[in-house]
């Protein structure tokens, strides 16, 4: 492992951390330089705060330690659980900039060495092919706005997790439910008759159809649970063709989603 950040990977770092809708809070800031055993430059805009105490870390002790303890220490998933909607923006946001160190911050928040990307092209590139075989399969627009750079820079896993939060928006949309995973599949595809049927449950087949349907979208969930929770979901290092297929099953979901209809309820 390299012993220095290059100034332009610090800048990012620092962009992330100190993003201004979903960074750290100044006080959390002057709590983990302090915590580090960094020189605080004082209350200045949020990331410079950050790059300069990391800056002047660094350069000072000729290692990249205490800039990393800093990132151990903000990324640690328990300083989250009041606000666990915080979280993965903002390892999101760290991680497009930590690819172009060879770095990445786990859902555990650890950290972990992965290839290094060298350029932004390859964060957009690897965003572009996957959209582009994905196209080819014919998969649902609602899907492809999920190929991104700052999305798969990393791996797939946040691609294909966003996608699947998409299934849980549209039908809350459709039902105006507030609800989500189990809950919202149970009361928006349950239920006699559900508030969404994908068909015209006129026999048993239709019927069972319409269980099978509510248990693929109830799995598909659990696989990819809400960031919200309040427990840490392990890491899931995914493959381009893992991605590939889990995105064309989300966008079956949504196709299905499309041509639904919503039974009269007495």
């Amino acid at each position: 492992m390299k012993q220095l950040f290059s100034q332009a990977e610090l800048e990012a770092i620092a962009d992330a951390l100190g993003n201004t809708d979903a960074g750290l809070k100044g006080t959390e800031i002057e709590m983990l330089i302090a915590t580090c055993g960094m020189t605080d430059p004082g209350p200045i805009t949020k990331r410079n705060r950050i790059y300069n105490a990391f800056a002047e870390s660094q350069n000072r002790r000729r290692d990249r330690t205490r800039v990393l303890g800093f990132i151990r220490h903000a990324m640690k998933p328990a300083r989250y659980v009041r606000e666990p909607g915080r979280y993965e923006p903002m390892r999101t946001n760290l991680n497009f900039a930590l690819a172009f160190a060879g770095l990445t911050v786990t859902e555990a928040g650890e950290l972990q060495p992965v290839a290094v990307a060298t350029t932004l092209s390859e964060a957009q590139q690897r965003a572009n092919e996957l959209r582009c075989d994905l196209e080819t399969r014919g998969v649902h627009a609602d899907v492809l706005v999920f190929c991104r750079a700052e999305l798969v820079a990393d791996d797939y896993f946040h691609a294909v997790q966003e996608a699947v939060k998409s299934v849980a928006a549209k039908m809350r949309a459709k039902t105006g439910l507030k609800d989500d995973g189990s809950i919202l599949v149970d009361r928006a595809l349950g239920g006699t008759p559900p508030m969404i049927a994908i068909n015209p449950l006129s026999s048993e087949s239709e019927l069972s159809e319409q269980r099978g349907f509510a248990n693929l979208v109830r799995g598909t969930f659990g696989m990819f649970r809400n960031p919200t929770a309040h427990e840490p979901r392990i890491h899931w290092p995914m493959s381009k063709g893992d991605a590939q297929d889990l995105l064309t099953l989300v966008s079956l979901i949504h196709r299905r989603l499309d041509a639904s209809h919503m039974p009269a309820r007495g």
